[in-house]
């Protein structure tokens, strides 16, 4: 029942992929390139901010590598078949045939994005980049990579990971102020 429902919502979303080479072109970018728009936000974010907002972007950060690493856990103990595998629809990149659930892509994006929303200093940012990385994962259901309960389960795992990441973001500190240390001594000498 609920794997009849996921390939039925991406074949409805799918069907239009290889009619139109603009949308084509728009959707994989979106899918391929979306995380890097969102990390070179996150430096720029980083930089023009300062350090009010470094320890909010390294939670972010955090919340993406825990939602990653979830990710790979799942992938451990359950794999998924992306729609390729299972000849439905149209591909419009290659791409690997790992499982496909969840998608690591979506997961980075909001994961960070949910971090960021939360905080007051960064919530517009963070509903930026949360619709960015939700437009990234529809552009790969779009482009025959992943099922759309791929991307349902990216956000649960980036739900999860957050507020993992939340909870114990005091724990974190002293590895902030490392890293934020170093930046420092890094970008002193051009001050």
């Amino acid at each position: 029942m609920i794997e009849q429902l996921n390939i039925a919502l991406f074949q409805l979303i799918n069907q239009y992929a290889g009619i139109n080479p603009v949308f084509d072109s728009i959707a994989v970018f979106a899918a391929e390139y979306m995380p890097v728009i969102v990390i070179l936000a996150l430096i720029y974010f980083w930089i023009r901010k300062g350090d009010s907002t470094h320890d909010i972007l390294l939670y972010g950060v955090y919340a993406a590598i825990t939602g990653l690493i979830i990710n790979y856990l799942i992938g451990l103990v359950y794999f998924h078949p992306r729609p390729s595998m299972l000849h439905l629809g149209t591909q419009l990149f290659q791409y690997p045939t790992d499982s496909s659930f969840p998608s690591d892509h979506t997961t980075l994006m909001v994961s960070i994005a949910l971090m960021l929303i939360y905080f007051k200093e960064t919530r517009i940012y963070g509903v930026i980049i949360l619709i960015l990385g939700l437009i990234g994962g529809f552009a790969r259901v779009f482009s025959g990579i992943h099922f759309p309960f791929d991307i349902f389960g990216s956000v649960i795992v980036a739900i999860i990971s957050t507020l993992l990441i939340f909870y114990f973001k005091e724990r974190f500190n002293p590895l902030n102020n490392l890293i934020k240390q170093i930046y420092s001594k890094l970008t002193g000498f051009r001050r």
